[in-house]
């Protein structure tokens, strides 16, 4: 099969092309995409050259790993049907180009036991999935803490700041630079560092990808606290050993979520514990994709922008 699909050939060099993909097996679906998410962290690396050596990684490629659609085909005995509306973390489906993410395209070949189920109602925001289960993989588990400062109010930080006050805990203090990103009416307090006088944080969940904030970050702990990476960082991670020793400080990266964050952040959107509300501040048609993905990555006031891949060929 033949499918449209955006390809990053090189660092800012980008377009839509025809791309083949696989025929599809007996554990396979084939998914009419609907929309597809752009990643401003990892995928902005990707197209600024300045990803770090990462398995599967090189270019050609198909970025992409969150998409919403259609299911046009299922095997025989499939627990899906055609017609489901699924979300789709990429696939790895394409025979000319390299899949670390491969979902920003019309159409994909992906095996089912990567997709789940969702609310066609949910339409656009189910994009969204991914950054919510990475939110909650950064905050929940055995031993974790929830957050009482986030680092950052894109979609991550956001995202962050509702887990924690759905979690049942008091409200985060969220950190914040972009005038544009300090949020208005928002249940918890979003501050620029500057103004925020203490020094006495139990978990900070960093979600900017700024490796150069560790040490500010340490001096805001109480001793015996956390610091969580949750961002994805281009630059060594690195921190000066005489304060961390002080606070005898506690480091923890978040890695890729996984199912069981999927199916409870899905189970948290679906009971209305989870609001997805206001986070995707952008729409373009998918003929606009190489427009849209420079806005996405330069904009400040793009929080999350989605390619709309109806009426595509």
């Amino acid at each position: 099969m033949q499918t449209t699909a955006v390809i990053l050939n090189g660092p800012k060099d980008m377009q839509l092309a025809e791309l083949q993909t696989r025929d599809p097996d007996d554990h396979d679906l084939v998914v009419d995409v609907r929309y597809s998410g752009i990643s401003s962290g990892t995928e902005k690396l990707l197209w600024s050259g300045d990803m770090p050596p990462f398995p599967g990684m090189g270019y050609p490629l198909v970025p992409g790993y969150e998409t919403a659609g259609e299911v046009v085909h299922a095997p025989a005995g499939s627990a899906f049907k055609t017609g489901d509306w699924v979300f789709v973390p990429g696939s790895d489906c394409f025979e000319d180009a390299h899949c670390l993410f491969g979902g920003a395209a019309r159409h994909v070949v992906t095996a089912e036991d990567r997709v789940i189920r969702v609310d066609p109602g949910m339409g656009a925001e189910t994009a969204l999935l991914a950054l919510a289960a990475t939110a909650r993989h950064a905050v929940a588990g055995l031993g974790h803490q929830v957050p009482d400062l986030i680092v950052g109010h894109g979609v991550l930080g956001r995202l962050l700041a509702r887990l924690t006050l759905a979690a049942g805990a008091p409200a985060p203090t969220v950190w914040e630079t972009a005038p544009e990103r300090m949020g208005q009416d928002e249940p918890y307090p979003v501050l620029r560092p500057q103004d925020d006088p203490r020094h006495d944080y139990s978990v900070i969940c960093d979600a900017s990808g700024q490796a150069d904030l560790l040490n500010s970050l340490i001096r805001r702990l109480v001793k015996g606290g956390e610091i969580v990476l949750a961002g994805f960082y281009a630059q060594p991670v690195s921190f000066a050993y005489p304060p961390a020793f002080m606070k005898e400080a506690r480091l923890r990266i978040a890695a890729e979520w996984n199912r069981d964050d999927l199916e409870a952040t899905r189970a948290l959107v679906e009971l209305g514990a989870l609001s997805l509300d206001g986070l995707v501040s952008h729409q373009r048609r998918a003929t606009a994709a190489t427009d849209a993905y420079r806005q996405a990555f330069s904009d400040i006031d793009c929080l999350k922008m989605i390619l709309d891949w109806e009426g595509h060929a």
